[in-house]
């Protein structure tokens, strides 16, 4: 399955990363990034629909979006657009980034950044924050209860907001037992890939209402964005649709409905 190949590679990853520099080292510059950038207060200060907005060059099931993409120059067409947060995929063997785009973003704009990666361990979450990341994603599907409780808590640690991503009921049950307070619901299934657009909306009501949720993937017109504002979604992040436009910041703000 794709989910369990991309962790396995993550895991080898990691471990050269480790070689290369010592968490340690990583632990010394994260102490001296500036103060993270709150997610959770971003998103609940947007004006209308929040928008995590992505910086994404290629995905295992569409190959290449965009490979010479300038980090810089969309994010920043991002944040002219109204975007409330930044999301920047890191993985470097399946979707083609790196913590080099996420330097380039964060030098590029205000606006929090979230790390989007594929997290099985400590180390990623201090790499992100010695990145300049003010937020991570952690998948519920990737992790057990207690890795998923652990890398929350270290997240929290280093005064970052984390993105808990969900697939289904339990998950969400999973991620709500942990402590989260940012619930992501993938329409796309990581491990077969459909879609069910539905699922944000079938999802909503088992979340506690003082809970932000992030509907993700497959939005690609404002219709989409207004029905799952109508069924309780606090925010939307968008990567594809836009990476491919040929103006993103003119198409997020018609998919805001601030065109």
């Amino acid at each position: 399955m794709i989910l369990d190949d991309i962790l396995e590679e993550t895991k080898h990853w990691v471990a050269s990363c480790r070689e290369r520099v010592p968490v340690a080292a990583l632990e010394r510059q994260a102490a001296a990034a500036p103060p993270a950038r709150g997610l959770a207060t971003a998103l609940r200060g947007a004006r209308g629909m929040g928008c995590i907005a992505e910086f994404k060059r290629r995905s295992p099931s569409k190959g290449w979006i965009f490979q010479k993409a300038d980090v810089a120059q969309i994010v920043s067409a991002y944040a002219a657009a109204d975007a409330t947060a930044v999301s920047v995929l890191t993985d470097t063997p399946f979707f083609g980034g790196s913590l080099d785009d996420l330097r380039k973003a964060r030098a590029a704009v205000d606006l929090p950044i979230l790390r989007k990666d594929f997290l099985v361990d400590r180390y990623q979450v201090v790499e992100a924050r010695a990145a300049g990341a003010d937020a991570v994603l952690l998948i519920v599907a990737a992790l057990a209860d207690e890795d998923l409780r652990a890398l929350l808590d270290e997240t929290h640690r280093f005064g970052m907001d984390a993105l808990v991503e969900t697939h289904d009921s339990g998950e969400v049950a999973r991620a709500l037992a942990v402590g989260a307070r940012i619930i992501g619901v993938n329409h796309r299934d990581l491990r077969t890939f459909t879609m069910n657009m539905n699922l944000a909306a079938e999802m909503r009501p088992l979340i506690p209402a003082d809970c932000l949720v992030v509907g993700e993937s497959g939005i690609r017109t404002a219709e989409d964005v207004v029905r799952l504002k109508a069924a309780g979604i606090d925010a939307i992040l968008v990567g594809e649709t836009l990476m491919t436009a040929k103006d993103p910041a003119a198409e997020l703000r018609q998919l805001l409905g601030r065109a």
